[in-house]
């Protein structure tokens, strides 16, 4: 077998049993839109096609480890399967055996691969995420928005190595770090010169002579990444539009040969109904836009950033050429197997097939109860040498993680997709407590700032592994005083139609009631401090973390509060409000109400 692709890929260790046990429903087309496989041209084909194999995931987030979360699936009797997934050492396992199934093939991911990341990585400024992500042979990925947390420098040292502390924290606390080894593209992420940060793109041949075929990948993130992050750290960068930079650098791989276009877009949207990760029904979402004006000359699109599964075919700015659409979720927990069969004549590909596979690793106890291996899913072996990569890691944090913070009533869980849920309250309700020094009667909670549910040991003990797996951020919070009227205008632009719903958690004591069906700017009301309504002329001092301060996550009416003060970390809060008390209760009363 030619092996085409990242010198850095190895052998399989110990690799993963054979495919056999995958769903014939991956294999076979699915409804509303999704499908196994494509013919994009009735031309017929004047020489013997090359397939290449474009294996592919997102939003890694440095999940070294299984990350105790599973991935939903259809049972084959109406009903739902759950499958635990993930961990690097499983990911390179069913990297390889995917591999081991074509003579050609590329990795790729489509960004957030680090930061947000849980503690064996984030301690160590995710060094060891793009060092397991090197070893398991990933090629190319865009960059996303998280990767622009500790600034522009710091992803730079992330590409290039070496040991410069950009940040608070410590870099190089093991091992001299000599950065990726795999290529970040970053198309629409422009410097004060016009340039791109990274290379916009990149071309890869597979075969030789009258067989050989190339394949170009552009790679960029989302517009809206300003939002999303600290602007002190990209201060010198700006962010173009992703058609726009898209269809400009299609026509400089068409003309270096392209026989195929590959997108890495950290942008995404997500189906309306699940669980099935190769669907597309009722797909929506912010990417939308994006392929309505592009060229038909993409041929696929692997795109992340919502966390979602799906396989899509849907339509670009040519009616006669749809496109590919695949993401892999999140956390390594999948992974996407697309199959381009390429005319090396005809220079186009001829046909595509894509198909989500769960990354089956290892049984756990979730906050609802224990989710065991399932012979629904492919089951892999782990990869030793990632697995003793990885464990040198969870060894050198585990005197953070495993020190215990405090006890819990029970699980702490989020609320529906852009609701807090009782850990939003619990989230919210430590920060007050944090900043009442500094005058604090409300604390807003954002719900896509909380990235996993507490789960506490049978004895009710929280550890500061649990906590970090909630708050991975480091945001310091913010005080500053609003007026009524602001307060009620931060709480509509969670539901302004400007992309997906987001209900801020409230602090105990503040009540608000949502109706969707009323015109933007007017679906918030009956909104209570104390069981008193909110005065919209009188002000009052508010908590949030830094990142909502800055206006992020679209809520730009925080920018506007005064006298503003600096509290503690978020997650000290939250672990100085468990050491407040002998144990603390899950506060599970409704605080946002309607729908």
């Amino acid at each position: 077998m030619t092996k085409i692709g990242n010198p850095h890929h190895r052998s399989a260790i110990a690799g993963a049993l054979a495919l056999t046990a995958l769903l014939s429903a991956c294999a076979a087309p699915h409804a509303a839109g999704s499908l196994a496989s494509v013919p994009v041209s009735s031309v017929p084909v004047s020489s013997a096609p090359v397939e290449v194999a474009v294996l592919a995931f997102n939003d890694f987030h440095g999940n070294l480890e299984p990350p105790r979360q599973s991935v939903g699936m259809p049972d084959g009797q109406g009903g739902t399967a759950q499958v635990p997934a993930g961990g690097a050492a499983w990911l390179a396992a069913a990297l390889d055996s995917l591999r081991a199934r074509h003579a050609h093939s590329m990795t790729v991911a489509a960004g957030d691969l680090i930061s947000a990341s849980p503690l064996a990585s984030s301690l160590f400024l995710d060094e060891p995420a793009i060092e397991a992500l090197s070893r398991l042979g990933l090629d190319y990925a865009a960059v996303g928005n998280h990767e622009f947390d500790r600034g522009t420098r710091e992803l730079l040292r992330m590409q290039t190595g070496g040991c410069e502390k950009l940040t608070a924290r410590e870099p190089c606390q093991l091992e001299k770090f000599a950065g990726a080894r795999f290529r970040y593209l970053a198309a629409s992420t422009l410097t004060a010169g016009g340039t791109p940060l990274f290379p916009a793109s990149a071309i890869r041949t597979f075969g030789s002579g009258a067989g050989a075929v190339k394949v170009g990948v552009i790679g960029l993130t989302l517009r809206g990444t300003p939002t999303l992050v600290n602007p002190a750290g990209i201060a010198d960068v700006a962010f173009a539009d992703e058609a726009d930079t898209i269809n400009a650098e299609v026509p400089k791989l068409k003309a270096q040969g392209a026989d195929a276009i590959i997108v890495l877009i950290h942008q995404g949207g997500r189906q309306a109904a699940a669980p099935d990760p190769n669907g597309c029904a009722g797909f929506d979402g912010e990417i939308l836009p994006i392929l309505h004006r592009l060229s038909g000359a993409v041929d696929v699109i692997v795109s992340g950033h919502t966390h979602a599964d799906y396989i899509c075919e849907l339509p670009t700015s040519d009616p006669a050429r749809p496109v590919l659409l695949t993401s892999a979720g999140l956390y390594g927990k999948e992974l996407t197997e697309i199959t381009l069969a390429i005319d090396p004549a005809a220079h186009r590909v001829i046909s595509r097939s894509a198909r989500n596979l769960i990354v089956q690793s290892q049984p756990f106890t979730s906050a609802k109860g224990p989710v065991a291996l399932s012979p629904l899913a492919p089951l892999y072996s782990p990869r030793a040498d990632i697995a003793a990569y990885v464990q040198r890691y969870v060894d050198a944090s585990k005197a953070y993680a495993t020190r215990p913070v405090g006890k819990l009533s029970g699980p702490a869980v989020k609320g529906e997709e852009g609701t807090g849920g009782p850990l939003g309250n619990l989230i919210a309700d430590a920060q007050l407590a944090a900043s009442r020094s500094a005058g604090a009667q409300i604390a807003l909670m954002n719900p896509f700032g909380i990235r996993a549910a507490i789960a506490p040991a049978a004895d009710g003990t929280v550890t500061f592994g649990d906590i970090y797996l909630v708050q991975p951020f480091g945001n310091a919070l913010t005080i500053e005083t609003l007026t009524g009227a602001q307060i009620k205008a931060v709480l509509e632009q969670g539901f302004d139609d400007v992309g997906p719903d987001q209900a801020l958690a409230p602090s105990t004591g503040f009540t608000y009631r949502v109706d969707r069906r009323a015109p933007v700017g007017s679906r918030i009301t009956a909104i209570t401090l104390g069981g008193k309504p909110l005065d919209p002329a009188a002000r009052y001092r508010v908590a949030m973390n830094g990142f909502l301060a800055l206006g992020g996550d679209g809520f730009t009416v925080f920018k506007a509060g005064q006298d503003a003060v600096t509290g503690p970390t978020d997650i000290d809060a939250l672990e100085t409000y468990f050491r407040a008390a002998p144990r603390i209760d899950v506060p599970m009363e409704e605080r946002v109400t309607g729908g």
